[in-house]
Formats: structure tokens, C-alpha cells, sequence
């Protein structure tokens, strides 16, 4: 994907994200927008840092990254959602582009990606943007709302309830 794809996956995953954590449509619900939203449209952007240096789709698109970006909130106490971002640019890459990404860089410079993408350059790639970040909120919403209620359920069953 390109830089104008990252962005619109950002922004409307960071709306969709805000809904389904503060679903109630008032100023919480904004201002969960923008709390999550800066931070994942930043984190949707630093992988593309590696066009100025080293190795696009290598360099910074790669599990190493994620796991540094994951783990910095624990260690600093910010940037709590910016990870989504870098994660979501890394879907974008492997589904949505045909070229993929290298996830184990330094180890290997293999490029993974699936059969689903369109090129950078495509007219339909704003439309496979979307249909991504579709299903991506569609995931986050079973896990916030389904998941819970399937471990509710388990727990009853074992109960004997």
C-alpha cells in the first residue's frame, strides 16, 4: 500500500476503534477517537521510514520492530496504541499490496505476503484499503465482545451451570 493507504486505514480503524470502545456516540466517544487515533496514524507511518534509509519493506517491516513497539509502553509509559498502527500497516503490506514484507528481517530477507493485493498503483487499491480495515474491525469487535462471552460460557459449562 502507499502512504495515502496507511493513512485512510488508520483513520477509520482509529473511528472504528473509538465506537466499539465507546460505543455511546458522545465526547467520550471522541475523545477515544483522537486518544487512539493520533498514536495509530503515527504508528501507521513509521514503517515507511525505511524508504529514506536502508531497505523498504525490510528495514522496518519486520517482527523485531513490532516487538520493540509492543513493548515501549511497558517500558516508557506512552505510546500505547501506536503499535496498532505499525501493525496494521504490516496487514496492509502482506494483504493488500502484491509484494509483502520481509517479518523476519535481519534473519532472512524472504518477503511474505497473500494472494489478495492489488499494486500500489492500482485504482482499486483505496477499496482493498477499506475491505481490509473492514475486517479488521469485524476482528476486534468478536474479540471485545464475543470472546469474552465464549470464556463466560466455558466457565459455566465447567461449573456445571
Amino acid at each position: 500500500m502507499n502512504k495515502k493507504g496507511h493513512v485512510l486505514n488508520a483513520v477509520l480503524l482509529s473511528l472504528g476503534l473509538g465506537y466499539l470502545l465507546e460505543p455511546a456516540g458522545d465526547f467520550e466517544t471522541f475523545r477515544t477517537i483522537v486518544a487512539i487515533g493520533v498514536p495509530v496514524t503515527l504508528g501507521a507511518m513509521v514503517p515507511d521510514i525505511d524508504t529514506a534509509f536502508g531497505k523498504h519493506r525490510k528495514t522496518l517491516h519486520n517482527l523485531p520492530l513490532l516487538a520493540a513497539f509492543l513493548a515501549f509502553p511497558y517500558v516508557f509509559g506512552n505510546l500505547e496504541y501506536v503499535w496498532i498502527g505499525v501493525l496494521t500497516h504490516y496487514v496492509l503490506d502482506m494483504a493488500g499490496s502484491r509484494r509483502g514484507i520481509a517479518l523476519f528481517y535481519p534473519l532472512t530477507k524472504t518477503e511474505y505476503g497473500l494472494p489478495t493485493g492489488v499494486t500500489v498503483s492500482s485504482n482499486r487499491a483505496d477499496l482493498v484499503t477499506v475491505i481490509i480495515t473492514v475486517l479488521e474491525l469485524l476482528l476486534v469487535a468478536l474479540i471485545v465482545y464475543e470472546v469474552p462471552q465464549w470464556g463466560f460460557e466455558m466457565g459455566r459449562q465447567a461449573a456445571g451451570f
